[in-house]
């Protein structure tokens, strides 16, 4: 029990531990809003009141989460030159759509013109939607590189039961799984995002964004909580 405080403790003190826990409350009153909003039209608007609440609250939190991707491109990582191209791509990408997100957060909360949301939103997301592809695709790649990987170790290993055998085919395969909830959160993102840039039917379901934003939210708690 008191491992587990510590780490939710550890959880919580990172900035995108925080940011994973609000999107959760975000998306789950979405999902019982709409529930709830034939029925019970009072509890429906308390639920989106907390909504848009977490939402704005998110961007809030997220000032200054562009730079990360300097960060990111500075330390150049792949190996090779493919690779890398995708990384600046994908960073590019994420760069854009936490930049315009600060002006979309400030046109909606009152201090820009409100009339600049609609192409701040469009903006951001279509810098998200771009990173998105290209993590998807670098992430892919890794999956199946570390497939291969861990092939070579079982084939070339005469020890099949040695403890070092085990150990490093376990950190690939730890790899493999943080890689899935990767690529599982950024599709999930991929659909919200695509929600904003082209409206329809199916993006833009209350219950497909629900969905997609506890995925998303969950896949990063998964990667984010201390081994």
């Amino acid at each position: 029990m008191n491992d587990t405080v510590d780490k939710l403790v550890i959880f919580l003190a990172k900035r995108d531990g925080i940011d994973k826990l609000v999107k959760t409350f975000q998306y789950v009153s979405k999902l019982v809003h709409w529930h709830v909003e034939a029925t019970d039209p009072e509890l429906a608007q308390r639920f989106k009141s907390w909504e848009v609440a977490s939402g704005l609250s998110r961007k809030a939190f997220r000032t200054g989460r562009f730079l990360t991707g300097f960060n990111a491109l500075r330390r150049s990582p792949g190996s090779t030159p493919g690779f890398k191209f995708l990384a600046v791509l994908a960073n590019a990408g994420e760069m854009v759509y936490f930049f315009f997100d600060h002006f979309l957060w400030l046109s909606r909360i009152g201090t820009l013109d409100a009339k600049l949301a609609r192409r701040m939103s469009f903006v951001s997301a279509f810098g998200e939607s771009f990173g998105y592809v290209f993590f998807i695709i670098a992430d892919l790649i890794m999956i199946k590189e570390g497939l291969a990987v861990e092939r070579r170790l079982v084939s070339s290993s005469s020890e099949k039961d040695s403890k070092e055998l085990k150990q490093n085919i376990g950190k690939v395969r730890g790899d493999r799984i943080m890689r899935f909830m990767a690529v599982a959160a950024n599709v999930a993102d991929l659909i919200i995002a695509l929600a904003d840039i082209e409206p329809n039917p199916f993006c833009n379901h209350t219950v497909t964004l629900g969905i997609s934003g506890l995925v998303s939210a969950w896949a990063g708690w998964y990667r984010n909580w201390p081994s």
